[in-house]
């Protein structure tokens, strides 16, 4: 799966209502981490899918089903209202308890032991990535991956025009520590969230109504939208747009500022190729 599949994964994504919490990522929507991520904090969501070598330092709560790819690692406790699928060489340094039916494959080991009140099956269940595919090629008769790619970029790609609730993404060799959530490439954060960290990204969005206790940096652009306080600097190589009603507790360094005069700045401007005040409304 090294193919264009590997471009669902690129941007993240953290839907409306995304809490960062001291401990835990929480979101009422499904959580899709990616391959070979580090995260210091549980996550929570209505379901959860962990993509092969990643290393969770925290509890996974599920409102419904449990997936982790081969050779993950949890050091913390996973619980699943539904069912919960292990691979090959997974790592739980905690209890599993699963009130569904449970996949698990060759050598998994589980510290604390398990509970599960279904059927227990001892096997190795399919990669996430191939599961979705295959699942794909059997209900709909896709067979070019042109056409499965399509599919996965409507499934889990980010369209303001859309109303279908899409997942929060957390992309490929991604890490959230305690201090810092660094991505690869482009973020985009929805609106009211609440979110405890430095920001590290390619490029950054922001939707309308978020507190962030952190800074931006982006080597692209940064786009703030309007009602946002940011508790921190922000620094980016590209451009920065800030709508009315932000509130930004830092300084800024960018190439382009352009700023709504209803904006609030606490700190600094540096922005050697210019700085504009607009009126119009984002």
């Amino acid at each position: 799966m090294e193919t264009g599949g590997q471009n669902w994964f690129e941007r993240c994504i953290l839907p409306d209502n995304t809490e960062l919490q001291e401990h835990t990522l929480k979101t009422d929507r499904i959580i899709v981490i990616g391959d070979r991520c580090r995260i210091d904090y549980g996550l929570e969501g209505s379901e959860i899918v962990v993509c092969e070598f990643t290393t969770i330092n925290g509890d996974i709560h599920a409102g419904g089903d449990v997936r982790i790819d081969n050779f993950c690692e949890i050091h913390g406790d996973v619980y699943a209202k539904e069912d919960a699928y292990l691979g090959e060489g997974v790592k739980i340094n905690g209890r599993l308890i699963v009130n569904g039916d449970l996949d698990i494959g060759d050598d998994v080991q589980i510290e604390k032991g398990f509970e599960a009140k279904g059927w227990i099956s001892i096997r190795n269940p399919l990669p996430v990535l191939t599961y979705i595919v295959l699942y794909l090629v059997t209900l709909l008769g896709i067979e070019k991956e042109e056409e499965i790619s399509e599919i996965m970029r409507k499934l889990f790609g980010y369209d303001e025009d859309e109303t279908t609730e899409i997942p929060l993404m957390i992309p490929s060799n991604s890490v959230l520590d305690m201090e810092t959530f660094a991505v690869p490439k482009s973020m985009s954060i929805g609106s009211d969230c609440r979110l405890h960290g430095n920001i590290r990204a390619g490029s950054v969005s922001i939707d309308m109504g978020n507190t962030l206790f952190g800074s931006l940096r982006a080597e692209g652009d940064i786009t703030i939208a309007p009602n946002n306080e940011i508790h921190g600097n922000i620094h980016s190589a590209g451009d920065v747009v800030i709508c009315e009603g932000v509130h930004v507790l830092g300084n800024i360094q960018c190439s382009n500022l352009t700023l709504n005069e209803e904006a609030r700045l606490d700190g600094t401007i540096k922005a050697p190729l210019g700085v504009r005040i607009v009126r119009e409304k984002c």
